[in-house]
């Protein structure tokens, strides 16, 4: 392939690599692997700058360092490679979409707008008196595995029981409460801290866990502030904070 001699499917070509490597950025943005990825793309650079001058010795010497490398990658990558097929396979879920009682259902839309208005009125009832809350609501996934760290509800979604279970006194109060399938399926969940540089040093824990929560799936968390009583929206490893409750309710709207 010349300069001027470029084919279409170069052009294909270009442009999903060009987007895998933005993808991995975005999943990387903000943590330690951060600086580790500009050090690979600077190696690279510099990998292809000596094939092009054919300086052999280099080049073979760079070759080998490649041929172990890879293994190295996947080691120190291991967990934001995890995170990018995880997000892909929950986005793009082929299974769902084309299984047999999706195709033969009938078309249901806004099913789980109803329980917006519960957990919406639950966090600003929370809000007020300043009391501290972490809810995570799926989307496709079920969160099993954060379901068994914590005690099994399986209620039917409702602002009295969500703030029962958040009072200060209650023994599920500093875990987190998993909604899904429109309904609360656990609560005193643990859920993974976020390694991420972005979030500001003033959020605590809860908002940490929020944004790791959804940096490793496809659900959303909402977060109360117990020390400001604001209230913090994380979809995608992206946090809205300091959102009012209509704000709160447009932003579930759009996902749910």
């Amino acid at each position: 392939m010349t300069f001027l001699d470029i084919r279409f499917i170069d052009l294909i070509d270009i442009t999903l690599v060009a987007y895998l490597m933005y993808r991995l950025y975005k999943l990387i943005r903000g943590t330690v692997a951060q600086n580790i990825f500009f050090g690979l793309f600077a190696f690279i650079a510099f990998w292809l700058f000596i094939k092009f001058l054919n300086m052999e010795l280099s080049t073979a010497i760079i070759d080998n360092i490649v041929n172990v490398g890879v293994i190295a990658l996947i080691v120190v990558f291991q967990q934001e490679i995890r995170r990018f097929f995880l997000l892909l396979g929950t986005k793009y879920n082929i299974a769902n979409r084309f299984s047999f009682e999706k195709i033969f259902s009938t078309p249901s839309t806004g099913v789980m707008n109803i329980y917006n208005k519960p957990i919406v009125r639950t966090c600003q009832n929370l809000a007020k008196t300043k009391t501290g809350a972490l809810i995570v609501i799926s989307k496709k996934s079920e969160l099993l595995d954060y379901v068994q760290t914590g005690e099994l509800v399986n209620a039917v979604i409702s602002s009295r029981l969500l703030e029962n279970i958040f009072f200060k006194n209650s023994p599920l109060h500093d875990g987190a409460v998993i909604v899904a399938q429109n309904k609360i399926k656990a609560a005193g969940c643990i859920l993974p801290v976020s390694q991420s540089f972005d979030l500001p040093k003033k959020l605590g824990l809860r908002h940490r866990a929020a944004l790791g929560v959804t940096e490793a799936t496809d659900a959303s968390a909402i977060v109360v502030s117990e020390e400001t009583g604001k209230i913090s929206y994380f979809h995608a490893g992206e946090i809205n904070h300091g959102v009012t409750p209509d704000e709160l309710e447009k932003l579930l709207a759009q996902e749910y």
